[in-house]
């Protein structure tokens, strides 16, 4: 295990707190940035975040409310997570489901504000203001990743997901991890698509997210908290 992951370098529980919460708020604001400016250009052609936009598409394909699509395939992922692990660990999948009661709130109350104060774009240079800020949207969220997995105290899933497959089967490399752990929501979304003919929230933003996220937080990991390191890392046997 190298230097970059160990868990050589402790920092104590309070700092742990400290640093989730943060990543926690910008990682959701993030999130917020890149659903509002999506809905305030007509027509809509910037998109959401790419495990976003999938669920979004499966849920209303099964008839089902984003609360429980986003409950029932973020739980699905952690028992994936268990079998990529060759580990079944009930806290692990516990502290999964713990992460998005704050996370959703978070986004609720950004969503809420910025929604109010964001106009909808009518004229070009809002335009490309609204694109420079869903990708600074994506840049957040993939920075929020860095952060909370590198502390490491509960993760989102499809989180958990792209650590597990980062440091136990791409030694390290978060661009690929990224990209691999895009294979459920690509699934969900032409599953969505077989059964409505359609996609929506997919776009300019979702394929930035797709192609750059993943490398976003492996630079974060280096120059953001740069001596905050992996702790307490587990990826299975």
């Amino acid at each position: 295990m190298t230097q970059e992951h160990s868990d050589n370098t402790k920092i104590s529980m309070t700092e742990s707190i400290m640093y989730f919460v943060f990543s926690l708020l910008i990682n959701a604001l993030g999130n917020v940035f890149t659903i509002v400016t999506s809905s305030h250009i007509h027509p809509q052609f910037l998109g959401s975040a790419y495990w976003t936009a999938a669920q979004v598409n499966l849920g209303e394909a099964l008839h089902i409310s984003l609360f429980w699509t986003f409950l029932i395939f973020g739980m699905l992922t952690s028992l994936l997570n268990a079998a990529l692990m060759h580990k079944f660990d009930i806290k692990r999948i516990l502290g999964n489901l713990v992460f998005m009661v704050p996370f959703s709130a978070f986004i609720d109350l950004f969503a809420g504000f910025f929604n109010k104060v964001m106009p909808d774009a009518t004229s070009w240079p809002m335009i490309i203001a609204y694109i420079m800020i869903n990708f600074l949207g994506v840049a957040l969220i993939a920075t929020g990743i860095s952060i909370y997995q590198r502390v490491n105290l509960v993760l989102h899933p499809a989180d958990d997901l792209m650590q597990i497959l980062r440091f136990r089967y791409f030694h390290g490399k978060a661009g690929i991890a990224m990209w691999i752990s895009y294979t459920p929501p690509t699934i969900m979304a032409i599953v969505a698509w077989i059964m409505t003919g359609k996609l929506k929230n997919f776009g300019l933003g979702t394929l930035f997210a797709f192609l750059c996220q993943g490398s976003i937080t492996g630079w974060a990991d280096k120059h953001i908290f740069p001596s905050l390191k992996h702790q307490r890392l587990d990826v299975g046997e």
